[in-house]
């Protein structure tokens, strides 16, 4: 009798012990299915991913949470969800989502942006936006008789700004009196540009200049050497932009090569 007694007190200890172990390889032990620590690791990852510091606190929610999808998903898979025609569709599109965006990380992990390639984009675009801003005002109008008589009055002592907020179809600078703010002329339609540039600082166009938009009265109101931000300043943009440039000519390269039927 003694001999069973330390038996069972023995088989008990190792399925302690093994109840013990399973629980520290695993979160929990739900209806007797395990669920892996590998769970809340992934679930705490992108937490952090997001930007949340994953605290103790937020260890314990998140390991709540991990219990309840399991309790959850045991049932769905009582009631044979898991076999529906519309689950199989979305595990599918799941799966292709996730394979995507791991060929995407992948190509970029191996075709990272260099400084090299930052700093040629950044002294292109420097040299594109660099020399002289013009600070100028214009007042857009449909029809080249309007224009001219707003051309007339400007010259009879009429304020640019007041015609511009009465008169102008640019609802972007006609409020604030037709400004435009400092800009580069290649920031401007051909034809306006060139008839800024031509202008000496307080003149305005002695007639109308014609465009896409319609008929402009511009007046150029000051210049300056372009203030173009420093490189290091630019440079999460520049990055942000190459890398979306580079990826997207990765995915063109792969549909060119695809024989599609």
């Amino acid at each position: 009798m003694k001999q069973k007694f330390l038996t069972a007190v023995a088989v008990a200890s190792v399925l302690a012990m093994g109840t013990q172990f399973a629980l520290a390889q695993n979160v929990a032990i739900v209806n007797g299915k395990a669920v892996p620590k590998t769970r809340l690791e992934a679930l705490a990852q992108q937490v952090a991913k997001g930007g949340r510091p994953v605290t103790a606190e937020m260890q314990t929610q998140l390991r709540e949470e991990v219990i309840a999808r399991e309790i959850f998903m045991q049932e769905a898979e009582k009631q044979g969800l898991s076999s529906s025609e519309d689950f199989k569709s979305q595990m599918e599109l799941a799966r292709q989502t996730i394979l995507i965006r791991a060929l995407f990380t992948e190509y970029q992990k191996k075709n990272p942006v260099t400084d090299a390639d930052l700093k040629a984009e950044y002294d292109k675009f420097a040299a594109a936006n660099g020399g002289k801003e013009y600070k100028a005002r214009h007042i857009l109008v449909e029809k080249e008789s309007d224009a001219k008589a707003i051309i007339a009055s400007l010259k009879k002592g009429a304020k640019f700004e007041d015609i511009a907020k009465k008169q102008s179809k640019d609802p972007g600078s006609g409020a604030k009196g037709g400004d435009l703010d400092w800009a580069n002329p290649g920031s401007y339609v051909p034809e306006f540009s060139e008839a800024l540039v031509k202008l000496n600082k307080g003149q305005t166009t002695e007639t109308p200049v014609k465009s896409q938009f319609g008929y402009h009265v511009i007046r150029l109101d000051d210049i300056r050497t372009a203030q173009l931000p420093e490189f290091e300043q630019l440079k999460p943009q520049i990055a942000q932009q190459m890398e979306q440039q580079k990826l997207a000519a990765f995915q063109q390269e792969l549909r060119a090569k695809a024989k599609v039927e």
